[in-house]
């Protein structure tokens, strides 16, 4: 297809006069400044009390509870510290596509290729696969220049089946969308949606979209693809691939064209996209490095095929909201002042579905909006796995040092002059999707996606920033892409859990984030060693919920009296820090309950996710254990789903992590109700005032949890099992404390 220079050339003097982007730093960075300088020299005097404590401890016991608040504490000071490079310059940004339509033709746009990752059918149901296929094949940009791949590391006939059904779809559905001008391209939540205009031609698209979901749906549940569903000699020689030997951990490659923008048309005789399945060879023997080696297999495959310039990555369930989306982009790319060093441009991942408070966090709002328009301040955000469209000369070599791959056709100014369907393009493709391909080669370690951690986007937008690249935040009014978020807490945990041992891999690997990565790019380097360290928020959070508590229940004051002048820095670090964090969610449109249910869920993510993720990575450290990858489930439950817009906590199954919160929150009761009753014995309690409150606060926090323990006759509640054994150790605990304190 070229180099990207070849598509930019028009666009770049018309932008000096027609801006194709403008920039503009929040109106809060003088605040933040301010704040922080103030909020440091608190943290500083804090640490000077706690050493001062320390000295004169008088006791092994007292020793051993300062030394823990002050580790914990210094863990808190840490992560403040690395997140306030964030806030030393957030900005905002805007694009303006009606611009880049005056300066440049369609024709002259770069060619893009799609990335879409799916892994396992049963978990990530192939129908919402191919509504994510057809929302960016619908795209509003020339379809000779598009094409869509489609990765099935499960290497499930089901899956192929249901592109080849969407393929035919397809046929129907662009011409429609393009007619009715809709911006919702999405199959399944266009004909959801009740406002929408319905006529006999919707209708009848309506008929078309329900048959194939029916038919996807029904190969889905038997298992198999049967005669029936077979049209043709093409389509049986694909499926005879999934022979007796052929399974998800050992099979060959599968590459089937399934439409080709040179070839295929729609029913009104425009060009179709190209849309291609790609399942690469597995062996039990090999390295197959989860996501981050399906993405490089796509990579090589389509460097061989299409080669487009600019490459969208895409989750399965990521589904486009803007047709216009891949405008925006070209509105840095096609700029001069911005394109010389940007590797990728990074929209947030927006989800759908969320109930009306997000009891989950599940928008996580403060990562993927918050944080970014400050990392976009610095030399751009993270890659977040999603919704970002890369040059693809970023994965090979630095702005200034090339990087040659191993074989000219994977060289990203290469030009395919071949159709995608000849037989030496199709066999080229199948040999660089051999499971042995990358051996002896720099794929995974300096070329392409970066493999060496569970959140390979994370880590590949890490190295290609400490390569000397940039990114940029684009946050259009109108979201580019939505997704969908889990709604049981044990699938959101069990996600953050391998983010937490992906992010530890990282942080304690020869590229550590915390020296490498801050001696390489500077104040940059803050933002990823905070992520990097983010299962270290479960030390503070463990002390916090136990500790204070435990001494509670003897009577015994950690913390500053109210009458003294140290309790009101005490005061001021909790409120301070809350508020500024409070004030920051409200300024960027959420709500207080959304602010409130977001804090909650870190407590619970200390308690939980981060906790036996820390655990679980020094297990692994050792050889104990082993890594794996889980897949996040995509199927919805009914009864769940209902539970989910009430606003009520999915808790279910008997998860190990479950323990651990419900035994923090009999604890706290235990300490609150102890202390409730001292007060009105009339004992002084003005030593105990914070951990009063802390206990209080964790109790109010804790109020979905006891509702599920000891409220609940639904299938969501806590299992009985958990609920036993919670209290049983938070009744050891209280019996310790006796011995302790």
């Amino acid at each position: 297809m070229g180099s990207l220079k070849e598509y930019t050339g028009i666009g770049v003097s018309a932008s000096k006069v027609l801006p194709l982007n403008t920039l503009h730093p929040l109106r809060r960075t003088f605040f933040n400044r301010v704040f922080s300088s103030v909020y440091f020299c608190a943290i500083l005097a804090l640490v000077y009390h706690h050493v001062q404590t320390l000295v004169n401890s008088q006791n092994l016991a007292s020793f051993l509870v300062t030394v823990s608040l002050l580790l914990s504490d210094l863990v808190l000071a840490f992560m403040w510290v690395t997140s306030q490079s964030f806030h030393v310059r957030p900005v905002h940004r805007k694009e303006y596509p009606e611009n880049l339509e005056k300066v440049m033709k369609p024709s002259d746009f770069p060619a893009l290729d799609v990335f879409v990752c799916t892994a396992d059918p049963y978990k990530e149901p192939p129908i919402n696969v191919v509504n994510t296929a057809l929302s960016v094949m619908a795209y509003d940009y020339p379809t000779e220049k598009l094409s869509v791949y489609v990765s099935d590391d499960g290497g499930s006939a089901l899956t192929l089946f249901a592109f080849m059904e969407a393929a035919k779809f397809a046929s129907h559905w662009l011409p429609f969308c393009r007619e009715k001008n809709i911006m919702v391209r999405s199959p399944e939540v266009y004909f959801s949606t009740s406002n929408n205009c319905w006529c006999s031609e919707t209708e009848k698209i309506k008929a078309l979209y329900e048959s194939m979901k029916f038919r996807v749906e029904h190969v889905v549940e038997t298992g198999k693809v049967t005669d029936d569903y077979i049209n043709g000699e093409e389509e049986r020689q694909a499926f005879n691939k999934w022979t007796d030997g052929f399974t998800r951990q050992d099979h060959p490659t599968v590459i089937q064209v399934l439409s080709e923008n040179k070839k295929d048309r729609d029913i009104t005789g425009h060009l179709l996209p190209n849309l291609i399945y790609v399942s690469r060879e597995k062996s039990k023997t090999s390295r197959h490095n989860f996501k981050a080696g399906a993405l490089n297999t796509l990579l090589r495959v389509s460097a061989v095929m299409t080669n487009a310039p600019v490459v969208l990555t895409l989750d399965c369930d990521m589904y486009s909201n803007d047709p216009k989306t891949p405008l925006r982009v070209l509105c840095y790319v096609c700029d001069s002042a911005t394109r010389s060093d940007l590797a990728f441009v990074q929209f947030p991942q927006r989800f759908r579905g969320l109930n009306k408070n997000d009891i989950y966090a599940s928008e996580i709002k403060r990562l993927f909006e918050i944080n970014f328009l400050g990392f976009d301040g610095l030399r751009g955000p993270n890659y977040v796995g999603t919704g970002a469209y890369f040059l693809r000369r970023a994965f090979f070599g630095d702005p200034s040092t090339f990087m040659s791959p191993e074989i000219p056709q994977l060289h990203p100014n290469y030009a395919v002059d071949k159709p995608i369907k000849s037989p030496s393009i199709l066999s080229l493709a199948h040999h660089v999707a051999g499971c042995n391909y990358e051996k002896q080669t720099n794929w995974g370690s300096k070329m392409g996606f970066r493999y060496g951690s569970l959140v390979e986007d994370y880590y590949t937008g890490y190295r290609l920033h400490c390569e000397g690249w940039r990114s940029i935040f684009c946050h259009p009014e109108r979201p580019a892409f939505y997704g969908d978020a889990p709604i049981a807490l044990v699938d959101l945990i069990n996600q953050h859990k391998r983010w937490a041992i992906g992010l530890l891999e990282v942080a304690f690997s020869r590229l550590s984030t915390l020296t490498f990565g801050i001696r390489r790019i500077g104040l940059m380097g803050l933002p990823y060693a905070h992520y990097s360290c983010w299962p270290f928020w479960s030390i503070p959070v463990t002390v916090y919920a136990f500790l204070p508590q435990l001494a509670l229940l003897k009577g015994i004051s950690l913390f500053p009296k109210v009458s003294e002048p140290w309790f009101l820095l005490y005061l001021f670090l909790f409120i301070g820090a809350y508020a500024k964090d409070c004030l920051e969610f409200i300024l960027e449109g959420a709500t207080f309950r959304k602010w409130w249910n977001d804090q909650r869920i870190w407590m619970i993510r200390g308690l939980t996710c981060f906790l036996f993720g820390f655990v679980e990575y020094l297990l692994q450290s050792f050889g104990i254990s082993a890594l794996g990858f889980n897949v996040t489930s995509k199927v919805l439950d009914d009864e769940q789903s209902k539970r989910y817009e009430q606003e009520i906590f999915e808790f279910g199954v008997p998860s190990p992590m479950f323990v651990s919160l419900a035994t923090a929150a009999m604890a706290n009761f235990f300490s609150f109700f102890k202390g409730f009753l001292d007060i009105i014995s009339g004992n002084n309690m003005e030593g105990l005032f914070l951990q009063m409150f802390l206990a209080g606060f964790a109790m109010v926090n804790c109020l979905p949890i006891y509702e599920a323990m000891f409220l609940r006759d639904d299938k969501g509640k806590m299992p009985t099992r958990i609920t036993l054994i919670s209290i049983f150790l938070a009744g050891t605990l209280y019996a310790a404390a006796f011995l302790l304190f």
